[in-house]
């Protein structure tokens, strides 16, 4: 990035993807960055655009797990850089030399970028000193609320999932509970679907509220727990894998009157 930051103090990555709308870069001779949201992480799910900035990129940058998923979607001479939290930094600012260079790059995320990953976007924008195209991807956001049957206009979807201060977002939970439906993303170990439960049962939130825990969406291991705000409320604490019966891949629907 240009500057030092500190998530938790600023400024947040997320701010430089969102501060301007996409520039038309249709007259520019650069090749394009794209940021591809490459789905909830079976192959099915890869959009046919997200799939063809994959296979033509020269360089394609992200965190491990994501790069595994589309190692088979890439090109024999693609390079592939994959990064940990630990080594992010150093990964991007390679990634943002092989793009100097005239490199074709794309960056790729879990689900779609627009739901918590901007803050990624936001460090590859920063490093390749330029625009990033975005190809939305479908998210696992998207799949749960089709298996909640919460309309997305109907519904709050608020993302825990990242660095910085939530305080904001867990308002937004507080203040709607019961009157819309809720689509949560936890946070590993610490706002998992439980902690979010108690929080909104303190709020006074109705214990009889339907809670739904949504794991591993579209995988061969996807499981779908049913239950309520205060029978789920039982969860709360913890603050690592041992203490929660629920996957770091978990979405949280709470549904509006029951």
């Amino acid at each position: 990035m240009t500057e030092e930051y500190d998530l938790d103090s600023g400024p947040d990555p997320a701010r430089i993807a969102a501060a301007t709308p996409e520039a038309d870069r249709s007259n520019e001779s650069t090749p394009p960055v794209y940021a591809v949201g490459i789905g909830p992480g079976k192959p099915e799910y890869l959009t046919p655009r997200g799939e063809r900035a994959i296979n033509e990129a020269d360089v394609v940058v992200g965190f491990e797990t994501v790069i595994g998923f589309v190692r088979d979607r890439t090109s024999t001479d693609t390079e592939l850089l994959a990064c940990s939290y630990a080594d992010e930094a150093e990964t991007l600012g390679l990634f943002a030399e092989r793009v100097a260079d005239g490199a074709a790059g794309t960056a790729v995320l879990m689900g779609d970028p627009n739901h918590s990953g901007y803050q990624f976007v936001g460090k590859v924008q920063a490093v390749v000193d330029r625009g990033v195209r975005i190809v939305p991807g479908i998210s696992s956001v998207q799949v749960a609320a089709s298996r909640a049957r919460t309309p997305m206009e109907e519904t709050t979807f608020v993302t825990l999932h990242k660095s910085g201060d939530i305080a904001p977002d867990l308002n937004r939970l507080r203040e709607q509970a019961g009157t819309r439906h809720l689509l949560v993303l936890p946070r590993p170990y610490d706002w998992m679907p439980g902690d979010v439960a108690a929080m909104l049962l303190e709020a006074g939130a109705p214990e009889s509220l339907t809670a739904i825990v949504l794991e591993r969406l579209t995988h061969d291991d996807e499981t779908i727990t049913r239950t309520t705000l205060g029978e789920l409320a039982a969860h709360a604490g913890g603050s690592d894998a041992d203490s929660t019966p629920f996957s770091d891949l978990s979405v949280l629907a709470v549904r509006a009157g029951g």
